[in-house]
Order: C-alpha cells, then sequence, then structure tokens
C-alpha cells in the first residue's frame, strides 16, 4: 500500500459550482474549504482532488492552476478511488456505516 491520502471534490466543495460550462471553467474559491485544505496539507497529510474532471486532461491541468492561483501547491488530480483514499469531501456523498447498507446521517 501507498501513503493514505484524503481526498477532495472540486466543483461545489472546494470551488462554487453553478452547473458545467467547460472543462477548464472553475469556479471561485470556497474560503472555509480552502483554508481546511491548506491547514491539512501543512499538518503534513497528501491531499488530491477528487473529480470527474480528471478524464480530462486539458481540465487537469486547468484544475493545477487554479490551486496554483488560490495558494495551493498543484495537487494530484484524479477520478480514482484506491485502497489509500482513507477520506473524502463531496457534496453529493452519503456516508453508509460499514458492511451493514445502514446510512449514517
Amino acid at each position: 500500500m501507498g501513503e493514505p491520502w484524503i481526498g477532495i471534490d472540486l466543483d461545489g466543495v472546494l470551488a462554487e459550482y453553478h452547473g458545467f460550462t467547460t472543462p477548464i471553467d472553475i469556479g471561485v474559491p470556497i474560503p472555509s474549504m480552502l483554508a481546511r485544505v491548506k491547514q491539512m496539507i501543512r499538518g503534513g497529510k497528501l491531499v488530491k482532488i477528487f473529480t470527474a474532471r480528471a478524464a480530462n486532461p486539458r481540465a487537469v491541468k486547468a484544475i493545477r492552476e487554479w490551486l496554483v492561483d488560490n495558494g495551493l501547491p498543484p495537487l494530484d488530480v484524479t477520478d480514482r478511488k484506491d485502497h489509500d483514499l482513507i477520506e473524502f469531501f463531496d457534496d453529493r456523498a452519503r456516508r453508509v456505516e460499514t458492511n451493514t447498507g445502514r446510512l449514517l446521517d
């Protein structure tokens, strides 16, 4: 196994999202989440941007530029989970109790 990482969704979590326009149009940063991600990085956590946009190389380039423009390093951008993902911040996911299927709200 590799290094444990935290996944941060882009649209609606790290950046405002008001509907899809193009793969390279990214909303303004959400200040509270931007600060949280910066704190994670300062604390030595490995953070990756987890977004469906990662399937498009132009979008990945735009995301990395957006990150740098907003005071973050050019983090890894992915659309894939692996066994090293330990935490995920997303606006659409629902938490489910392990091995039961029971929704946790």
